[in-house]
């Protein structure tokens, strides 16, 4: 394999056993409906309608019928599944004027508590101040790749013993901002410590990156990685075999790529 991927799995993947676990005796049939049908064969049709939107398509029916006893679930879920604080908050916002204001209230109350560890949104940020979404340092703004990325990153070396052959780097990226297409000749290893990123293959599906997720990049992959729409993103850079790495700088991203990889 070329690279091997420590993720979050999305949710609609997993066994589902909540029926069985608390209607099992009672309720069995119904049980089995839950958990074979409509977890195991309905959720797992990503082909005809992703994770992302199920668990949207979802979200909107029960804040609308008012059924919040299962919102909190599924709004886990939908999080997993990659839908980000800015996401519900605009959902609920629109639905409100649909369903009702005080439907709406009840749903942010819960909305809150699943999304109070998200990084801040953008337009928390002041101008010109980077959020503090990690333990590590920011450092300065990475200009000297200015013309190898799209938008802002920063960038803080944090290796300083050059005997130890291991530099490692903390790479801040605001919203939206992502690194052209590159490789390495002697790979890369990733380490997501702060807020929503995505990493992707050239030719495969991307990657949706939190925080503690690890991507391993073999030497001469193609690939790219940045930040999420509406997140700042960083992570750990550390480059395997240094002293005959290199990098390889190809294209920019194009727009249509990172709006496909990131939806």
């Amino acid at each position: 394999m070329n690279t091997q991927t420590t993720t979050t799995q999305p949710m609609s993947t997993k066994k589902q056993t909540a029926g069985r676990d608390a209607l099992g005796a009672f309720a069995p049939k119904f049980a089995e409906l839950n958990d074979d049908t409509l977890f195991g064969e309905i959720w797992t049709r990503e082909k005809e309608l992703s994770p992302r939107d199920r668990s949207l398509t979802t979200i909107t029916a029960l804040i609308s019928g008012g059924n919040f006893e299962q919102l909190p679930y599924h709004l886990k879920k939908g999080k997993e599944n990659g839908l980000t604080q800015n996401d519900i908050a605009e959902v609920i916002t629109h639905l409100a004027f649909y369903i009702g204001w005080p439907k709406a209230w009840s749903a942010f109350n819960i909305a809150k508590e699943i999304y109070k560890d998200e990084a801040p949104r953008a337009a928390e940020a002041p101008k010109n101040e980077v959020p503090k979404i990690s333990d590590f340092p920011v450092g300065g703004e990475n200009t000297a790749y200015t013309k190898y990325f799209s938008g802002k990153s920063w960038l803080a070396p944090l290796s300083n013993n050059k005997d130890l052959n291991a530099p490692v780097s903390n790479v801040t990226f605001e919203p939206r901002c992502r690194n052209n297409w590159h490789s390495h000749t002697g790979g890369q290893i990733l380490i997501a410590v702060g807020g929503i990123g995505y990493y992707q293959e050239k030719g495969k599906k991307s990657v949706r990156m939190m925080p503690g997720d690890v991507i391993e990049i073999a030497p001469n992959i193609v690939h790219w990685h940045g930040a999420a729409p509406d997140s700042w993103f960083s992570h750990l850079a550390i480059a395997c075999n240094p002293q005959t790495n290199k990098n390889l700088w190809l294209e920019p991203v194009s727009d249509k790529e990172y709006a496909e990889a990131t939806n």
